[in-house]
């Protein structure tokens, strides 16, 4: 019997012993399993991160708007006298530098005046030896302090016309050429209007034969409609953007606000002044622009590139090291300039990915069996 009873307690502790071990087995096996699960990086990978900034949330209000050149960097030229255009040496658009000469205007005014300076300087010759001779006579007590004085008034009246009539033929820039007037640009800068042709004839003062404009820089008039009146004020900050330069972005602030409509558009106009250095804004072009109001509200901003949306969400990866790496759900609630806002979902302590975080989100999916 108690060779029985041995034998029997050998078969159960070799029994408790095998159970003993396949319970290890497992829980090793389990343990394995759990750290297949863990998702971690390479140690190679090219890891890039942001942490989220605080700062108060700011409104986006779209509007449109003109580019103008500054009117007090613009000369509209008038013709001085009446006349014919008979030739031009200038197209819409052309730089020009003061003193070119732009055009020519045969005139009969200026052949007049030519003729008027000839005649005067002969009379002037004349009365100056007229006025020898009577200064001589009046010293050998010939003549009288009367005639003198009437000869030197006379030299002095012939003197004065001549020095008129030859400032305004120097002022309407004369040529040697017969009755032609030289139109010089008064100033450097751009054509930006022509209303002129050869052949034309034109009259003294009544109109603008062309205008010349220093863009260097210019103004935005930003049409603003009643509904967007209440939250534009003078000094906000404004983003431009045009069709033709998709990428680059002009800043400004508006500089002033009309308090009247316009009666053509029946808007309210904003003006913002921008300098155009490369010469990129021309005037005529038309602009998108973006306004932003401040508000009071704190938000988080995370670059919006970062925002991973999947099953109706958007998640951001968290980093805290190679092998710890978290997914975050967060509140989208509006973006600018690249940048999204989002509520307090996260901190500014956080390390949020933003290369290559899909990969790695779709990577922790599969490890931890997100949906």
């Amino acid at each position: 019997m108690s060779i029985i009873n041995k034998s029997m307690r050998l078969l159960l502790n070799s029994a408790l012993l095998m159970l003993l071990l396949t319970a290890c087995a497992e829980e090793k096996k389990t343990a394995v399993g759990k750290e297949k699960k863990s998702y971690c990086l390479d140690e190679n990978f090219n890891l890039e991160t942001e942490h989220p900034i605080s700062q108060m949330m700011i409104n986006e209000i779209p509007l449109s708007g003109m580019v103008e050149p500054n009117p007090d960097k613009v000369i509209h030229f008038s013709n001085l006298v009446d006349g014919i255009i008979v030739g031009t040496n200038f197209a819409l658009g052309d730089y020009v530098k003061k003193n070119q000469v732009l055009a020519k205007v045969k005139s009969t005014d200026l052949s007049e005046w030519k003729a008027k300076q000839r005649i005067l300087a002969s009379q002037l010759t004349v009365a100056k030896h007229n006025y020898e001779a009577v200064k001589s006579m009046y010293e050998d007590g010939i003549s009288s302090k009367k005639q003198l004085n009437q000869a030197a008034n006379e030299v002095h009246t012939l003197e004065s016309e001549l020095e008129e009539v030859s400032s305004n033929l120097q002022l309407y820039n004369a040529s040697t050429e017969r009755g032609v007037f030289l139109i010089k640009a008064p100033s450097s800068g751009y054509i930006t209007e022509k209303n002129i042709t050869p052949g034309m004839h034109v009259s003294a003062y009544n109109e603008s034969l062309f205008t010349i404009s220093e863009l260097n820089e210019v103004w935005v008039q930003i049409n603003v409609y009643a509904s967007d009146l209440q939250n534009i004020t003078e000094g906000m900050q404004v983003d431009i953007r045009s069709l033709s330069y998709p990428d680059i972005i002009f800043k400004g602030k508006i500089h002033a606000l009309a308090h009247v409509l316009d009666s053509e558009s029946g808007v309210i106009k904003a003006r913002v002044t921008i300098e155009n250095k490369d010469l990129l804004l021309k005037p005529g072009m038309f602009v998108d622009v973006v306004a932003k109001q401040e508000t009071d509200r704190k938000v988080l901003t995370i670059p919006t590139s970062a925002l991973i949306f999947d099953n109706n969400e958007n998640h951001v990866v968290i980093y805290q090291d190679d092998c710890n790496l978290k997914v975050r759900r967060v509140e989208y609630i509006g973006q600018i300039n690249g940048i999204c806002y989002i509520a307090d979902d996260l901190s500014t302590k956080d390390k949020i990915i933003t290369k290559d975080h899909l990969l790695i989100y779709e990577q922790i999916k599969n490890f931890q069996n997100l949906d």
